[in-house]
């Protein structure tokens, strides 16, 4: 029995080196459904078993041939035994990530690697398996097939371990700390050195190059602008309405709270930074000492670059028994030390629907090492600070988002060294505040952004209290009118095979959104307005602004619509595709997707096809004939890059392959000299046709212009789709 089943073992192993090869040959084809997409998750729960299973085996392979193990009948077949395990676990492993990474958010370099470190790994170890036992295998292959088995083990590790984290992931503590310390505070800038800063900790893991979760990268100030699948990160100006804070804001148990649950969370701090930056236009170029001196985000951010002195604060006090302190810790309260072997105390509460004074008062025995309390998003009220009171030694209580009011605070007034207190997003009245704040004898800092109280009461408060620097900045005023946003389209894809509706939408409610098809820009009086009644019929440029009352209305924006009426039942490409950008190879051409701007951005690779060496040439057939008249062709123009439209394209059509003839032939406009990266489209129309086959030849541009830095060579030609009609 036990023969038997290593028997089939093996030819099962036999089998997944075939299959994984396959799979590796023929990936740009491949089309994973749902139910496969759900095995293909299971990749990080999996890949545990054959790393330490391997590992393991190749430790005793290395020491295989040590006369003492050779000579052990139990040594021989245990180390075979766990090698053919660890390989078929790799096997399952190098499977499941093939599907995965053909989801929407995984591309990149990094990716290759892990691909193909992977897929090394789990050949090599299969090969060693079934050649162990001959003749020629002897020590010195072996330790050096354990040897090569353990580096592809360590490097599919570390760039499965980039693509989950980040490439800094492991030294990033130390590395950001480097950083902020080395940045002068007067050459400090707002985004570079404070908010870059913050993304990379806790968003671009997830929202990079390598993995982009919702088609968002955040490592560079372009792509942060161009936002991601759900559309723009944030609206300049208004952190209310921008995706960015909204999302942060939602309950952590919300599938589209970000960072998601498991992922480490954003500070209050760190919030309330992003939202000051955003409010403020989040700028990506302001030195953080231009702004004024009582600006919020200055204080934020001078705060953060300039900590206060690393002196370690001396307590007057004993600390707290380790028993009694682990005792306190539970599913609803961390108690912890500030620093190591310092006496005083931090305290976190959290699980708002768990939340009763009783948390406070259980924490009586450890009352005096207390000197940092953090409450935000309880449902704390006037009350519940009666309790707070009694941490007599208490530095920093954090009341963000509570249920306290100005008039509860005089419970706290008692504490002598309370240095720095958040009232964020409660309920204060201007008059109680300006009455209770100067009994406070050391307070220093305290923040009351998004609170109802006005720019103009803060300065009052500022002016009479100077000592204190008060740190608001979320209300507006009314003084300036904020911008409108881009209008976005609903449409799941903006090409069509007769007729579409024309589907427009904007994330502000009450807004009128008005639009041409002229080409001309829409105005606030004569463009119409948009009713969801519009039916378009042929190709069609849709010019489109929002306008609102008391708003600025926004920018123009703009949007293709292309009629393509027939879609190949089959397509043939007869030369090579590039062989990095090949997109979803014969089914690029007339899936209805369109790709986006930015050869450094790797979204654009995934719609795109591109060839250089070789023309674009593809046969359609068609398993009824069809009446064509017209062709057209969609790619990008990037001249700075060396991206540049078809110098010539050629349409051939019959009912036999074989004997096509010749329908049309028609080329695009080159770009000048320092033209901006743009998406373009040409069409050539001719005598109808009825056709089986339909045979397009895109010829890239064989010389570049002399004005360009390549000049003479030959120019990449990138196309996403074709239009027959």
């Amino acid at each position: 029995m036990h023969i038997r089943l290593k028997r089939f073992a093996e030819q099962i192993l036999f089998a997944s080196n075939i299959f994984i090869a396959f799979l590796l040959l023929f990936e740009n084809k491949l089309v994973i459904p749902p139910w496969l997409q759900t095995i293909g998750r299971m990749h990080p729960l999996i890949l545990h078993f054959p790393i330490v299973i391997l590992l393991l085996a190749m430790i005793m392979e290395f020491f295989r041939f040590r006369t003492e193990n050779s000579a052990n009948t139990f040594y021989r077949n245990y180390s075979q035994n766990l090698l053919l395990v660890g390989s078929l676990f790799a096997a399952v492993t190098v499977t499941m990530g093939l599907f995965l990474s053909r989801e929407e958010g995984y591309s990149g370099e990094t990716l290759i690697w892990h691909k193909w470190t992977g897929s090394a790994l789990f050949f090599v170890a299969s090969i060693i398996y079934f050649v162990r036992n001959k003749r020629w295998y002897k020590a010195p292959i072996a330790k050096s097939a354990a040897l090569i088995t353990v580096v592809a083990l360590v490097l599919t590790g570390h760039y499965g371990a980039a693509i989950t984290h980040g490439e800094n992931f492991i030294f990033e503590p130390v590395s950001s700390q480097k950083e902020m310390a080395v940045v002068p505070l007067e050459k400090a800038e707002v985004f570079n050195d404070v908010i870059k800063p913050i993304l990379e900790q806790k968003c671009v893991s997830c929202h990079n190059p390598e993995k982009m979760k919702g088609e968002l990268v955040l490592t560079d100030p372009k792509s942060i602008l161009k936002g991601g699948k759900t559309g723009k990160l944030f609206v300049p100006g208004n952190p209310q309405i921008s995706l960015l804070l909204q999302r942060v804001h939602l309950s952590i148990n919300d599938k589209k709270h970000m960072p998601p649950i498991g992922k480490t969370q954003l500070t209050t701090e760190e919030i309330a930074l992003l939202s000051i930056w955003v409010k403020e236009n989040a700028t990506f170029n302001k030195k953080v000492m231009a702004l004024p001196a009582t600006d919020s985000l200055r204080v934020f951010a001078v705060a953060r670059l300039k900590p206060a002195s690393k002196e370690e604060e001396v307590y007057d006090f004993s600390a707290a028994d380790e028993e009694t302190v682990k005792k306190l810790n539970n599913d609803y309260r961390t108690v912890s030390e500030v620093a190591r072997e310092s006496p005083a105390l931090s305290v976190n509460i959290y699980n708002r629907s768990a939340f009763n004074a009783s948390q406070l008062d259980e924490l009586e025995e450890v009352k005096k090492q207390i000197v940092s309390l953090n409450l935000n998003k309880m449902p704390v009220k006037d009350s519940d600070l009666k309790s707070v009171s009694k941490f007599e030694n208490l530095r920093k209580l954090d009341l963000n988002f509570t249920d306290i009011t100005a008039k509860g605070l005089k419970e706290l007034t008692t504490l002598k060294y309370l240095e720095s207190l958040t009232l964020s997003g409660t309920k204060m009245d201007f008059k109680d505040l300006q009455a209770v704040i100067p009994t406070f004898k050391n307070l220093k800092t305290i923040s009351v952004w998004d609170t109802g109280i006005a720019s103009s009461d803060l300065e009052k408060l500022q002016k009479a209290n100077a000592k204190i620097t008060f740190i608001g900045g979320f209300k507006d005023d009314g003084s300036k009118p904020l911008k409108l946003n881009l209008p976005q389209v609903k449409n799941s894809s903006t090409i069509f095979a007769q007729t579409i509706p024309l589907q427009l939408k904007h994330p502000i409610k009450g807004v009128e959104l008005r639009f041409t098809t002229d080409g001309t820009e829409p105005d606030s009086i004569k463009s119409p307005v948009f009713d969801g009644k519009t039916v378009l019929t042929k190709n069609t440029t849709i010019k489109t602004k929002a306008y609102k009352s008391g708003w600025l209305s926004s920018d123009v924006a703009t949007f293709d619509f292309f009629r393509s009426a027939y879609k190949p039942d089959s397509v043939n490409i007869l030369f090579p595709l590039d062989r990095v950008h090949q997109a979803e190879g014969d089914k690029t051409f007339f899936n209805t997707k369109l790709g986006v701007i930015g050869a450094n951005n790797p979204a654009w690779a995934n719609n795109w096809a591109a060839v250089k060496e070789n023309d674009m040439a593809l046969v359609c057939e068609f398993k009824k004939p069809v009446p064509i008249s017209s062709v057209g062709v969609h790619y990008m123009v990037e001249e700075d890059t060396g991206i540049f439209p078809p110098q010539l394209v050629e349409v051939w059509g019959g009912s036999n392959p074989k004997q096509l003839k010749l329908l049309t032939i028609f080329s695009a406009q080159l770009p000048s000299k320092g033209d901006k990266p743009s998406l373009k489209s040409v069409e050539s129309n001719f005598k109808t046709e009825t056709v089986t086959y339909l045979k397009i030849v895109a010829k890239p541009l064989n010389k570049m212009p002399k004005w360009h830095r390549d000049k003479d060579k030959k120019a990449l030609l990138l196309i996403d789709e074709m239009f027959l009609n």
